[in-house]
């Protein structure tokens, strides 16, 4: 018996193995087994699947994938004052690839567990800042780690009231967060992208198309 996929896994789940089995978009593509690794939060299972290449040709290959569920990430910004509100907290991935102290400046983010995206980001902007917004904007939908991270991110933005003063925020204490916020000018956090300063992915896309196609691009 397998947690996770005969007997309920930490969060009740059974089945697992089932996920990709039935997928026929892609006739280049056939799965042929896929085996639950791990389960304990997140998801990784290895997938094998024959794939027929540009020449015809079929192999059988292996992929292990990491499943985490999709997200959601707003820009906070404020066009009258120039300026964004990010948050900054403690990344242990980072930490241990090479960021001097793990404590990374983002825009606010969370997973869906189940909300619709527009949802979810607005309990997040809530519970990570304080704030409460009003109309959000649907910016794109981007896969950030295709090969090998399920996720699939909703990027939005919307204003912030920097005169109204946030409710309680800093992030879900029983889920171990410590989150603090940070307003910097617009033209400012362009410059900490150069100086690596920010150097989270889903942050830098939203305020270089903030410059370029957002509230603070030039007309």
């Amino acid at each position: 018996m397998t947690a996770g996929v005969d007997t309920p896994d930490p969060r009740g789940r059974t089945g697992l193995d089932r996920h990709g089995r039935d997928l026929t978009g892609n006739p280049r593509v056939r799965i042929h087994d896929v085996e639950v690794l791990s389960c304990n939060w997140y998801i990784l299972r290895n997938t094998t699947f024959d794939y027929q290449h540009s020449d015809g040709q079929w192999t059988r290959e292996q992929r292990e994938t990491y499943d985490r569920g999709n997200g959601a990430t707003i820009l906070l910004y404020d066009t009258t004052h120039g300026t964004v509100l990010l948050t900054c907290q403690f990344r242990l991935p980072a930490y241990v690839n090479g960021h001097p102290d793990g404590m990374l400046l983002e825009t606010a983010a969370g997973l869906l567990d189940g909300d619709t995206p527009e949802a979810a980001i607005r309990r997040e902007v809530q519970e990570e800042t304080g704030h409460h917004i009003g109309t959000v904007q649907p910016v794109f939908q981007v896969y950030m780690s295709p090969g090998s991270v399920t996720e699939r991110l909703h990027f939005f933005a919307a204003p912030y009231d920097r005169a109204v003063p946030p409710a309680a925020g800093h992030g879900v204490a029983a889920e171990g967060e410590d989150i603090s916020t940070v307003e910097i000018p617009f033209t400012q956090a362009l410059a900490m992208i150069r100086t690596g300063e920010i150097a989270d992915a889903k942050t830098i896309m939203l305020l270089q198309w903030a410059a370029l196609d957002g509230p603070f691009r030039r007309h």
